[in-house]
């Protein structure tokens, strides 16, 4: 292993007490997240700088008190009983942009970010605007939509490694970047994300070739051409707000943590009963979507599998529905509680492994709960 380990500060190292943070007790996390959804924490800290950070996982870590980080809350699932620990939201502030280098501090609003990076002419992250959540939480899951994916462009990760007690610089390679996971998602009770560092590309004010079809089709340009920047991430933000992709406080469609199902990946013979299994089911003609995904395996729909097996957009009729914008969203209609979310996936997932032979993953982490 070869990241580097930087010194800790003295005033990281030896307080056990937190000072000119937030605390408070009983607090509720739907506010925090966007399915405005759990139970209280026991304790709820917000840090505001690394020192701070670190000092605070340190303080749980010392006293055996189960932790729980909470950066923009797109990602998190919280049952109804809530977290019994200390609940750390990460607020730290800082985007720094020198030549095409860029510096965010991992409490920063990613949508904001990708916004800088056009301003400043730089190409590499414009297609994945619009995407709610921090920046610290984008290496962890290897944040992409649209034919772009935070590991290309992300040079080094900053971390506080909760096992050495260290501050740490692991590489991009050191990350174990791969389809919506890295070594951080691998070993959750690890790693505390601090500052994320990335490469961009100046290309004279256009983006990066376009990957992804769809995108391209809303251009009107061919996949591998570029267009201005700012083109390329107003084009991401209508397609993702018409899919309910972007939050909207007045939008129930938006109360949800956008991707419910990763994109099941299948080796070749998995993907050949597949087949077999969907043109038995919907007929000799009928091609499920299939796209490569390295030597020997094939990535399909979540989408497409959830909408064939039954579930098609606006799905449900109690509190927790599919979004009627996106079959791959689950949403909050309002009045939903946690394990109502859980109930309509539990259904969806059995579903599509009854009519498709393929168990759908959840993206969202779960605290407390499971499918």
């Amino acid at each position: 292993m070869s990241y580097r380990r930087r010194p800790c500060p003295e005033r990281w190292g030896r307080s056990r007490t937190l000072e000119r943070v937030q605390e408070l007790h009983d607090a509720p996390l739907a506010p925090l997240t966007t399915f405005r959804l759990g139970g209280p924490a026991t304790r709820l800290v917000t840090a505001t700088t690394d020192a701070e950070v670190i000092a605070a996982v340190r303080e749980a870590d010392a006293a055996g008190t189960p932790l729980l980080l909470i950066g923009g809350g797109s990602n998190l699932v919280i049952g109804d009983k809530g977290f019994e620990g200390t609940a750390l939201v990460i607020a730290t502030k800082g985007l720094e942009i020198v030549g095409t280098r860029m510096e965010l501090a991992a409490g920063e609003v990613w949508t904001d970010a990708v916004a800088r990076t056009v301003e400043a002419g730089l190409a590499g992250v414009e297609c994945l605007a619009g995407i709610p959540g921090s920046a610290g939480a984008t290496p962890i899951q290897n944040v992409g939509a649209y034919g772009q994916e935070v590991s290309s462009t992300i040079t080094e990760v900053i971390a506080y490694d909760r096992r050495s007690g260290e501050t740490v610089t692991l590489t991009n390679e050191e990350c174990a970047f791969s389809y919506r996971h890295s070594r951080f998602k691998a070993d959750p009770e690890r790693y505390v994300v601090l500052r994320v560092r990335f490469e961009l590309e100046d290309a004279d004010g256009l983006s990066g070739p376009i990957k992804y079809a769809e995108t391209a089709r809303a251009l009107g340009v061919e996949p591998g051409d570029r267009v201005p920047l700012a083109s390329a991430r107003e084009t991401v933000l209508k397609l993702r707000a018409g899919k309910g992709m972007v939050l909207d406080p007045e939008d129930h469609d938006t109360w949800s943590a956008g991707s419910f199902f990763t994109n099941p990946i299948l080796t070749d013979e998995q993907f050949a009963a597949f087949r077999a299994r969907v043109q038995e089911r919907l007929g000799d003609g009928v091609e499920p979507p299939a796209y490569p995904a390295g030597e020997g395996r094939t990535k399909t729909s979540a989408a497409w599998l959830i909408d064939k097996a039954g579930f098609t957009k606006g799905y449900g009729s109690g509190p927790a529905r599919i979004s009627t914008k996106h079959t791959l969203a689950l949403t909050n209609r309002g009045a939903a509680t946690t394990e109502d979310l859980l109930a309509l996936a539990r259904e969806v997932v059995g579903g599509v492994r009854e009519a498709f032979g393929i168990t759908l993953v959840n993206e969202p982490v779960t605290v407390g709960v499971s499918l």
